[in-house]
């Protein structure tokens, strides 16, 4: 696959973590949330994803505040959240801090008493009866017509908008796939005119990743799923990353996650669908080749599912969070091993286990590191591991243990144990 674009040299060994303003903080605004950066810097976020951040239509709203997708106009800020001035101040602080920021951008369709809706009633698809389209089936949206070539241009100076106005770093865009590729394309060479931004689609779907940086591992978190509910084998969770690898080029992604805005308010929490093998899953999305995900609140961790259309504060306490340090070790893990960055070496190695085991090394020249799961209940599982260039001096990122590996190595594993080790000396 050809890539049209060169990823933001910023973007390619980073994480991202999805902020849900309304949810975020009793107030459910952008001078709240900005209480919280200093945490999440140091819990070693990069980029903040805020979803949208746009006014929500009245007409068909759901529940008492409606849906964030619904969008009313492109151009201004939900007084839910703030002022305008407000997200701009918030950009700024986040940027001082050395964080990028990105906000959702929903493409596909509007609220039907949007601006657009009344102003350009031609720039929406109709059915047989003249009547406006429900978009994808949602009753509170209405479908954008991308044979409007008017429609396409004043989406894109939408876009430009946000980029000339507050500075932001770039757009996760919603539902990208349903919106044709050739007018991505077309928007993004015109907005990264501006200045060179970060593209996040949320699609699986592989002619995408032509203009998108990253986009969505729907299939892999939906196998791992039905690995730990149905205690299947990882094979064919290893099969869909092998999938991606064949379809991703040196710069474009795929995001790995556990839970995001829709899996826990729809489909469940991660503890809902994952159990006690929520964290071996977060570190695996952390260390295979991608970008990683965290939601609001999974630093808790977060056991509720977040109402969607009505207000529903996340449970922050006066405490640190009980998964910052896990987080932090984490993230701060990937950014000082220069193994995860696009184009670094990812070999898997021979178990005798591989029903069970996943072991691979991840090296970039001289840098190294080791990681093993054991994605099964099954307890006290000892295997060997060949490879020349396990020698020498690891450590473990968890427990900060240091351990002199030869070219063979054995290990014992309890039931969803991971094990992650950064090689520090020869």
């Amino acid at each position: 696959m050809s890539l049209l674009f060169k990823t933001v040299d910023w973007a390619e060994d980073s994480n991202i973590y999805e902020v849900n303003t309304r949810q975020y903080t009793k107030e459910g605004t952008f001078n709240a949330f900005a209480q919280h950066l200093p945490r999440l810097k140091d819990m070693g976020v990069e980029i903040l994803w805020f979803m949208p951040i746009t006014p929500i239509g009245l007409e068909k709203r759901q529940g008492s505040l409606g849906s964030y997708y619904a969008v009313a106009d492109y151009t201004a800020v939900n007084r839910e959240f703030g002022t305008m001035d407000d997200f701009k101040a918030l950009v700024q602080q986040a940027h001082a801090m050395g964080m990028k920021v990105i906000i959702d951008w929903v493409a596909n369709h509007t609220s039907p008493d949007s601006a657009w809706a009344k102003q350009y009633p031609e720039w929406y698809k109709k059915d047989a009866n003249g009547n406006f389209t429900e978009a994808h089936g949602w009753v509170d949206v209405i479908d954008l017509d991308y044979t409007n070539k008017d429609m396409r241009q004043a989406m894109i100076a939408a876009l430009q908008h946000w980029v000339v106005t507050c500075d932001i770093d770039g757009f996760r865009c919603d539902m990208a796939h349903l919106v044709p590729l050739d007018f991505w394309k077309e928007a993004r060479t015109q907005c990264d005119a501006i200045k060179p931004l970060y593209w996040l689609a949320e699609s699986d779907e592989a002619d995408y990743l032509q203009v998108f940086d990253a986009s969505y591992a729907w299939e892999w978190m939906a196998v791992s799923t039905e690995l730990v509910q149905h205690q299947m084998t990882p094979e064919k969770m290893m099969n869909v990353l092998v999938k991606y690898a064949s379809q991703c080029t040196i710069h474009a992604q795929k995001l790995l996650f556990t839970t995001n805005h829709d899996e826990n308010s729809w489909n469940g929490t991660e503890y809902e669908k994952y159990g006690i093998t929520a964290k071996t899953f977060a570190v695996f999305a952390a260390t295979w080749q991608g970008i990683p995900l965290i939601y609001s609140g999974q630093e808790l961790p977060n056991h509720k599912r977040l109402l969607f259309f009505d207000k529903d504060e996340i449970a922050w306490t006066e405490q640190q969070p009980a998964l910052h340090h896990f987080y932090k070790t984490l993230l701060y893990f990937r950014k000082r091993c220069p193994v995860f960055d696009c184009g670094a070496e990812l070999i898997r190695l021979t178990t005798g286990a591989e029903d069970k085991v996943v072991a691979y090394i991840c090296c970039n020249n001289d840098k190294l590191a080791l990681l093993l799961f054991n994605f099964s209940n099954a307890g006290r599982i000892k295997f060997s591991i060949h490879h020349e260039r396990l020698k020498g001096t690891f450590r473990n990122v968890f427990s900060e243990l240091s351990f002199q590996f030869d070219s063979t190595v054995e290990f014992e594993m309890q039931p969803w144990q991971y094990f992650v080790y950064e090689r520090t000396g020869e």
